[in-house]
């Protein structure tokens, strides 16, 4: 059974604690997240720029630890932060997750629901996800 979760305005540190809980409490479970580039991050633009460019300076080009630019893999590399995938519980619940930018044709004209304790409730200050990439340098 595939769920098909629509990221448009969620904000990323709930969808991703909704979806690990999913994950790890039903075995069979498959989530595809669509329009990741439209997730939000809460926090002013300075704030998210400082924290994000410093993770992805953290690293070294060729050792690691890598940090990814483009908004699918920043909401699967968060989601996977939420999990434990250094064991083989959590290394499953991972494999059961896709995160897409934008919607894919199989998906397209199917049912797609929102997790309501994710949705931006009036906040004040927050970024897109895609126009954070962007910035980090990802062509979107």
């Amino acid at each position: 059974m595939v769920e098909i979760i629509d990221a448009s305005g969620l904000i990323i540190g709930r969808l991703g604690t909704h979806v690990a809980k999913r994950l790890l409490s039903q075995k069979d479970l498959e989530i595809a997240i669509v329009n990741s580039e439209k997730a939000i991050i809460s926090g002013t633009r300075k704030m998210v720029m400082t924290s994000y460019k410093g993770k992805r300076e953290l690293n070294h080009p060729r050792k690691g630890p890598y940090f990814p630019k483009m908004p699918d893999r920043i909401l699967k590399r968060t989601i996977r932060g939420m999990l434990p995938y250094q064991q083989p519980k959590g290394r499953d619940a991972l494999k059961r997750v896709k995160v897409y930018i934008g919607v894919p044709k199989e998906y397209e004209g199917k049912k797609m629901i929102t997790v309501g304790s994710a949705r931006n409730n009036g906040l004040g200050s927050f970024m897109e996800l895609g126009e954070v990439s962007r910035i980090l340098g990802a062509n979107i």
